[in-house]
C-alpha cells in the first residue's frame, strides 16, 4: 500500500534515494558502531524535520538512504540537511 502523506492543502509521497561516501572511501561502516551511530542520528533528524528515512543500507564505505520529505523541502535542502548532520556526528 502507498504512504500517502498529507498537509495543509496538500497530498504528497516524495522519495528521495541518496548515496553517500564516506571521505577517502574509508570503510568504517564495518564497525556496528558507527552504523549504530548513523541509525540513531537518522532519528534525530526525523524528530527535527519532516524527513523520513524509510530504509538505510550499509556498504563498506558508503551508505544509501530511502528518504521521504515534505514538499516544504527542495532535494537540495533535503540533502544538505542529512550531509551536514550525519558528517559532524560521525
Amino acid at each position: 500500500m502507498r504512504n500517502i502523506m498529507r498537509a495543509c492543502h496538500k497530498v504528497y509521497e516524495i522519495k528521495y534515494h541518496m548515496c553517500f561516501v564516506v571521505k577517502y572511501r574509508k570503510d568504517i561502516f564495518l564497525n556496528e558502531r558507527y552504523v549504530e551511530h548513523m541509525k540513531k542520528v537518522m532519528l534525530e533528524i526525523e524528530k527535527r524535520y519532516y524527513i523520513a528515512a524509510e530504509t538505510i543500507g550499509f556498504d563498506e564505505d558508503h551508505v544509501h538512504i530511502l528518504v521521504q520529505a515534505a514538499p516544504r523541502y527542495s532535494p537540495s535542502r533535503v540533502i544538505q540537511i542529512i550531509k551536514s548532520l550525519t558528517a559532524r556526528e560521525l
